[in-house]
């Protein structure tokens, strides 16, 4: 029998028979008539924006069953790319359906095709990660003045909209609001930070109930028919920090249900986080897929093993 592994290394390695519009670190997109797009989950994982040579194994089920969930959570508070997950409802070419029907079960979406917006959409609920060195440097994290004797992993008393760049090669920056407001028009990032805060305080009031903290996480927004759109990913393991509530105090890293497990074992390494990035041992691959399955399970109640 074919692993699911195997299933996913092998459509990696083939083109879809459709135009590609896309490449990214995680997901591959084509072109679907001239208003729509498929968007395919795979299970490459990518780290300080490198992607890492070794798939994590379930990982692009995970990711997208949980935006998925997410997409369903939030389906009143704004307008949502999704038009289906339902692979014979997506009206492909039959030589694709019979060809790629196991693999881009689980892990795909026929979405509406929108302009993303320049930026990165991060919300920051508690001082971690860039946030935190950022912090011990400046004082600040993305023009945020913050106050001094802060703990690493502390709670805001507010969450912050903490936006980046959308670097197509090499890192992310983080950008203050004013650099936002320039790249994407004050009217347009208004609405996407007033958007990225109810969204995590929406999703983060969900997760406290299954004891799950989120730390931060990043939203895409693109403009379909002039309004703003919700896009791509939302609050999964690959965007977001979920910490266990019952583990959490502050003052040093968190355990966590995300590619922070990865994170973690590179910075022990003494990689200078540029390409070719290394290979991850066995046990850290485990680990990753273990995590990313258990927090779909915690938020969903179900295992992702049994999406079709």
């Amino acid at each position: 029998m074919v692993s699911d592994l195997e299933k996913t290394e092998a459509l990696l390695e083939t083109r879809l028979p459709l135009p590609r519009v896309a490449v990214g670190k995680v997901r591959d997109i084509y072109g679907v008539g001239s208003d729509k797009l498929l968007i395919v989950t795979t299970d490459r994982l990518s780290a300080f924006d490198v992607v890492l040579p070794n798939p994590i194994p379930m990982k692009g089920k995970v990711l997208n069953q949980i935006t998925l969930f997410w997409l369903e959570h939030f389906k009143d508070l704004l307008p949502q790319h999704l038009i289906t997950s339902d692979v014979d409802a997506m009206g492909l070419p039959k030589e694709v359906l019979n060809r790629y029907r196991h693999e881009l079960a689980g892990r795909s979406v026929l979405v509406k095709k929108a302009e993303p917006l320049a930026i990165e959409c991060v919300v920051r609920g508690y001082i971690t990660g860039s946030g935190w060195k950022d912090y011990l440097t400046t004082g600040a994290v993305c023009g945020h003045k913050l106050p001094s004797g802060m703990e690493q992993c502390q709670k805001f008393p507010e969450p912050i909209f903490t936006p980046s760049t959308k670097a197509k090669t090499g890192h992310d920056i983080n950008i203050d609001f004013s650099e936002a407001i320039r790249i994407v028009g004050k009217d347009i990032a208004q609405q996407a930070k007033e958007l990225s805060i109810l969204l995590y305080k929406k999703g983060q009031e969900y997760a406290a109930k299954k004891g799950i903290i989120i730390a931060d996480t990043k939203f895409e927004f693109g403009i379909h028919d002039g309004k703003l759109m919700l896009i791509d990913e939302i609050l999964t393991p690959d965007s977001s920090r979920f910490w266990p509530a019952d583990r959490y105090e502050t003052g040093h890293d968190q355990p966590s249900f995300d590619k922070q497990i990865v994170r973690n074992y590179l910075e022990t390494l003494g990689w200078n986080k540029r390409p070719p990035a290394p290979e991850l041992p066995a046990d850290i691959i485990e680990k990753t897929t273990a995590a990313y399955c258990e927090i779909y399970k915690r938020l969903s109640g179900k295992d992702v093993q049994n999406q079709k």
